[in-house]
């Protein structure tokens, strides 16, 4: 069967067992020896995972923290008003920062950041964007640590590479790990972190094989797979 894509992709694709599956060190060695695109392309783990994720206790959902973040410039919006809060979070370096005013930025659409930030009393009136800023995945949510009153670290920890993931309504869940520039060693930890971190996510009620599929793909490349043997162990 044909390869189809670019010339630059087939030349990739080439290197590549289809049927067969990588250690993650081996994947990301292979991944360095395809040709470079005329961008820094980002890194991302792609996952397919044994959930029903219409059952609220099978959510895979949560945060990470990259060891060498994810090469990506984050900006962050903090819905705060005058005060401690709002003041800490322009200290620690957030782009947008306000209340009323950039609640109606929002309400008009306005959704040219990252990350939101919230302090929990301002959810009352944030989550009145859920329409905005629900479909985007951008609405703030304790869980992943967006909702405190402790704004300068939220934007702290977003900025030195703190990544959300969530699993979607197929099962699939894709986590960024970096830039292909990233020495080898750095995108091995990102990644390994990444894939700690989803396993210790598993639901209790799941029964059977976690993770059914793992990739690790740069965005102009052909996919990765990686032996997920050892990551269905628990």
């Amino acid at each position: 069967m044909a390869i189809k894509g670019s010339k630059r992709y087939r030349k990739a694709a080439k290197q590549v067992d289809a049927n067969g599956a990588y250690a993650l060190e081996d994947a990301v060695d292979l991944l360095g020896k395809f040709p470079r695109a005329k961008f820094d392309e980002s890194v991302e783990l792609s996952f397919h995972l044994g959930v029903d994720p219409r059952q609220s206790d099978q959510m895979v959902r949560g945060t990470v923290a990259l060891p060498h973040g994810s090469g990506k410039k984050v900006r962050v919006l903090v819905f705060a008003k005058p005060g401690a809060a709002a003041d800490a979070a322009v200290e620690a370096g957030a782009e947008f920062v306000g209340f009323e005013d950039m609640l109606k930025k929002c309400q008009e659409g306005w959704t040219d950041f990252d990350v939101a930030v919230a302090t929990p009393e301002a959810m009352s009136e944030v989550r009145k964007l859920g329409k905005v800023l629900g479909p985007r995945g951008l609405m703030p949510n304790p869980k992943t640590g967006t909702v405190t009153d402790d704004t300068a670290k939220a934007v702290r920890e977003v900025k030195a590479g703190r990544v959300e993931y969530k699993v979607d309504k197929t099962a699939n869940l894709h986590v960024p790990v970096g830039k292909v520039s990233f020495a080898k060693d750095q995108l091995v930890e990102n990644a390994r972190a990444v894939l700690e971190v989803v396993v210790r996510a598993r639901p209790q009620a799941v029964r059977g094989t976690f993770i059914k599929n793992c990739v690790i793909a740069a965005t102009m490349s052909p996919s990765v797979r990686l032996d997920a043997k050892e990551y269905n162990k628990v």
